[in-house]
């Protein structure tokens, strides 16, 4: 929903408008964004397309980056910059409450009573409903848990990027929503071999092939076995895949209806495993 780089306006803003309207036509409930986005865009489009919410849609924010330029993230989370950040996100969403306001990164460089204390004051003020966590491990997450609940985390994970599996397992025991972000990596064949091994490019090919087979049973694409493979991975998976067109969207949402077989869901588990 934002330009090049998480930067800017989108290149086709009425689409942008056209995408998030539609997303709530065909069922979608839950709406993922940050402060971050734009900066500030994100947010923006999304009160324009869908204020006032539908009462059963969550939507989803974050803060604790500072940008100055495309691709250009600092970690900031000084309980005064969370504070800043969550004024502004309340204000452009136009809430009195975030139902999901989310750490977008832990800081090093502060305290973590002082980042969790004040997540913990704003959601006994009723400006934050639920608070979750984006790329921590298991030890994160049971830190933040003395401070807080943890009702989410969010962090990178997909066919290709299968790093957290310790940190999926643990909120699967744990009943903590997980969304997996760039939940697409490992589709697009090109941009996934760049700077591989000889070796490592070959397994990738021989998985994006058996990925390919599944969809091609399924009458489907292989973006959407790989959605549907991230369902079926645990009950608590709410893949969170980035689209700009309601083409790309409603494709993503027909995902949810693919229903993998144990065989099929057993033969990519088992190509991913290998790679």
């Amino acid at each position: 929903m934002t330009g090049r780089g998480a930067w800017g306006p989108p290149h086709d803003r009425a689409e942008a408008l056209a995408t998030l309207r539609r997303a709530v036509d065909v069922g979608v409930n839950l709406i993922d964004t940050a402060e971050s986005y734009g900066p500030h865009v994100s947010e923006q489009l999304i009160a324009e397309a869908l204020y006032p919410y539908p009462p059963d849609l969550v939507i989803a924010t974050k803060g604790g980056y500072n940008r100055a330029g495309p691709d250009q993230w600092e970690i900031d989370c000084r309980p005064e910059r969370l504070r800043e950040e969550l004024d502004g996100s309340l204000r452009r969403l136009r809430l009195d409450r975030i139902d999901l306001y989310q750490l977008h990164r832990i800081d090093p460089k502060v305290p973590v009573d002082e980042q969790f204390g004040f997540l913990q004051r704003a959601q006994r003020d009723g400006r934050i409903r639920h608070i979750g966590l984006s790329e921590v491990g298991v030890a994160d997450i049971q830190r933040a848990q003395k401070f807080l609940m943890v009702a989410s985390v969010q962090n990178r994970y997909n066919l290709l990027d299968r790093s957290w599996n310790a940190v999926l397992d643990f909120c699967d025991r744990q009943d903590i929503a997980f969304l997996p972000w760039s939940p697409l990596e490992g589709v697009n064949r090109s941009h996934s071999l760049l700077g591989r091994s000889v070796q490592a490019a070959r397994r990738l090919i021989t998985r994006q092939s058996a990925v390919a087979c599944t969809a091609r049973r399924h009458d489907a694409t292989p973006a959407q076995i790989a959605l549907a493979w991230l369902l079926r991975r645990a009950a608590v998976v709410l893949p969170i895949p980035g689209t700009s067109t309601r083409r790309h969207l409603e494709e993503n949402v027909a995902a949810a209806h693919l229903r993998l077989s144990d065989e099929e869901f057993g033969a990519i588990q088992s190509l991913v495993a290998s790679c």
